[in-house]
């Protein structure tokens, strides 16, 4: 691999890292195990901190491809508690209110799930890195100021319900680039009648990029040194 020239490498990103920390320990790494201050490296698709999953990052002239992997279409496996809601619609934030569930049925899931695939609008979440004005909405909103976010159009390719054990639900969801997966929970527990927020969520695939082809970062020293290696000896 010659990592200057450009790669693409594909990891499991941990729970409470953001993707940031990520990209950090790579470039550091890298730049240390091949002798160099300097070397580029970005990723494609921002993960929060309480997301896992597929992540691809790109070094040296392989950046020009984020883009690429931005817009290709992404399928997250998503779990949700009913009832309950939190300004950050995940487990960033306090619950915030509660609602009733006992009307909530498996097949009302059903129904209402259905309702969210194809071309739909959504609000991003105030918490997340839209810019308003030049400043990032999440900024505003820990400041407590009002945050007016505009709808955005994107597309649901797939829902499917994973599992129902009430008032959790695990769905599977395949989507565009812009879905806020926070976002669409609150509003999955708005169209049931209640609230819901984000208690797990995982990435399992970035186009053709699946779970199984990623590294964990604890891999890293190890596939540097395989590679490197490699190089040295052609």
């Amino acid at each position: 691999m010659d990592f200057i020239a450009g790669e693409v490498i594909y990891f499991n990103k941990p729970l409470t890292w953001t993707s940031f920390d990520l990209v950090n320990k790579f470039r550091y790494k890298l730049s240390r195990k091949l002798g160099v201050k300097k070397i580029k490296v970005g990723h494609a698709g921002t993960l929060d901190p309480l997301a896992t999953g597929v992540m691809i990052v790109c070094t040296g002239k392989a950046t020009k491809r984020i883009d690429e992997f931005q817009y290709q279409t992404k399928e997250y496996i998503a779990t949700l508690k009913l009832g309950e809601t939190t300004p950050s619609f995940d487990l960033e934030k306090e619950i915030d209110a509660v609602y009733p569930t006992e009307h909530i049925t498996k097949e009302l899931v059903e129904e209402i799930l259905k309702r969210f695939v194809g071309t739909i609008e959504q609000i991003p979440p105030v918490f997340s890195a839209c810019k308003i004005e030049g400043k990032r909405a999440y900024e505003l909103a820990r400041k407590g100021e009002e945050v007016p976010l505009k709808a955005k159009t994107l597309v649901i390719d797939e829902i499917e319900l994973l599992d129902c054990c009430l008032p959790i639900i695990k769905i599977r969801v395949v989507c565009s680039k812009g879905t806020y997966i926070r976002a669409l929970a609150r509003d999955i527990g708005i169209a049931l009648g209640s609230g819901a927020h984000l208690i797990a969520l995982e990435r399992t695939r970035i186009g053709d990029i699946t779970l199984d082809q990623c590294m964990h970062p604890d891999e890293i020293d190890a596939f540097l040194d395989k590679e490197i290696e490699k190089t040295n000896k052609i």
